[in-house]
């Protein structure tokens, strides 16, 4: 029985014909993403910025009462609630501040949660308590911080390690790829407005990780062609080296995207916004790999003399390969 095969044998795609306009492209998009950012911001969870949440369901109902009820647990005294729809339309999540104090005394976020949930479900018969998440500011503060600052050792780890695993230029290639696929994925959140809590965290987190394995296959075959074939061409060498992993990559994404949207759509709401930033973050990270991690090698000449010592660079250049070794 013949194995199923998504890509033909011996492609041979001119991916790097169009590192230009990619990178032209993606710079363009990191700087739109980062406007976004700084403009709409991003719709912080409760995880980061304190307070509480409480999620509902109108279970008879086709579409929440929004304004009625920002109305009525704004006149509960606890000051402005942000009412927002998740999921379907008749799902909400009612965000308020703690009322002053809650850190020293936990029972007036209790006793705040458990006036809203009373009047909901007085005026509300078919309403229904999904969850009451509680965080402190200054728990908060904290999640935060060591929220971004897990993202930031991540990528530099990953750049330390590719850099002794290859050369400084493979570190500087994969460091701007996992800034490119981290920036894209803020912009998405902040063009979407979904809720970006801990869970988005881990998501980027592990976005890294697959971004960095799919560009370390891709950095491997570079450096076992450079030592192969010493005298072709750069840009026909990263050719080869990416079709030559195109096979795998095609079907490590394909097997990821059908898991992911197996959650995004029968997935429970608490790790949709999970799902949604690991299903964009498939794409750019595979998109990252050869078009930021790859064309950045040509501009930092990375060439066979980075693995060859010198003095062996001349008498075996010849032995090893020549321009006919370009199949």
């Amino acid at each position: 029985m013949k194995l199923l095969k998504l890509v033909p044998d011996n492609t041979n795609i001119a991916f790097l014909k169009w590192r230009n306009i990619a990178v032209a492209i993606s710079i363009l998009m990191i700087i739109g993403s980062m406007a976004l950012v700084a403009q709409r911001g991003l719709n912080f969870g409760v995880d980061f910025v304190g307070g509480q949440m409480i999620r509902t369901t109108f279970t008879q109902t086709a579409d929440a009462p929004i304004t009625e009820l920002r109305e009525k647990v704004g006149a509960l005294g606890y000051g402005d609630p942000t009412i927002q729809r998740f999921g379907q339309p008749n799902e909400v999540s009612i965000r308020m501040k703690l009322p002053e104090g809650a850190d020293q005394d936990p029972e007036l976020a209790n006793t705040m949660a458990d006036q809203i949930t009373g009047m909901l479900k007085a005026d509300y018969p078919d309403v229904r308590i999904d969850g009451v998440d509680s965080v402190s500011g200054k728990v908060s503060e904290e999640l935060l911080s060591k929220g971004v600052w897990s993202l930031v050792g991540a990528m530099l780890a990953i750049t330390l390690y590719i850099w002794i695993r290859f050369e400084w230029q493979f570190g500087a290639g994969a460091l701007f790829a996992l800034f490119h696929d981290v920036s894209l994925t803020f912009g998405f959140f902040a063009l979407t407005q979904l809720e970006f809590n801990l869970n988005i965290v881990a998501a980027l987190l592990t976005i890294i990780g697959y971004s960095l394995n799919d560009t370390i296959v891709v950095y491997d075959r570079i450096r076992e062609n450079l030592k192969k074939y010493r005298k072709m061409d750069i840009i026909a060498l990263l050719d080869l080296s990416v079709n030559e992993t195109l096979a795998r990559t095609v079907m490590t994404s394909l097997t990821m995207l059908v898991a992911l949207i197996a959650l995004i759509i029968w997935g429970p709401d608490v790790i949709f916004g999970f799902a949604a930033a690991m299903f964009l973050g498939v794409f750019i990270g595979t998109y990252s790999s050869v078009y930021m991690a790859a064309p950045i090698l040509i501009w930092l000449k990375v060439g066979p003399d980075s693995f060859v010592p010198p003095e062996a660079a001349g008498g075996q250049a010849e032995k090893i390969g020549g321009p006919e070794e370009v199949g």
